[in-house]
């Protein structure tokens, strides 16, 4: 039986030959729409995460904003709280407010009161 070899060189043709064909400027067209398509990509995510990072900013602004707000109500409401307890247990707490707010004296006392002309 005959190989390749023996036909091929009956035939003049050697089968180890290599053909030499220019694929240089296709490598390069494929290394340049890989990199355009890379490029695309970095384009792409940067358009939509860039927005993102900006609202991301914004918003820790605005949570350094609303604690340092809920730390002044944390401050006035511990105050409150104070002031609350002090009218629920001190009865010179009430008997102070009553007299400076309300102008109220004891049945015995007599209220003289300072004050500008017109007032």
């Amino acid at each position: 039986m005959a190989t390749v070899r023996d036909l091929s060189s009956c035939l003049g043709i050697t089968p180890t030959k290599e053909m030499n064909v220019n694929t240089s400027i296709w490598d390069k067209l494929t290394h340049v729409a890989a990199l355009l398509s890379v490029i695309t990509a970095l384009v792409w995510v940067g358009v939509l995460y860039f927005p993102l990072m900006h609202q991301n900013e914004v918003m820790r602004q605005q949570i350094v904003r609303l604690d340092k707000q809920i730390q002044h109500e944390e401050v006035a409401s511990r105050r409150l709280r104070l002031e609350i307890d002090s009218l629920k247990t001190d009865p010179k707490t009430v008997e102070r407010l009553a007299r400076e707010q309300l102008g109220l004296a004891r049945p015995d006392e007599t209220v003289v009161r300072f004050g500008l002309q017109g007032e």
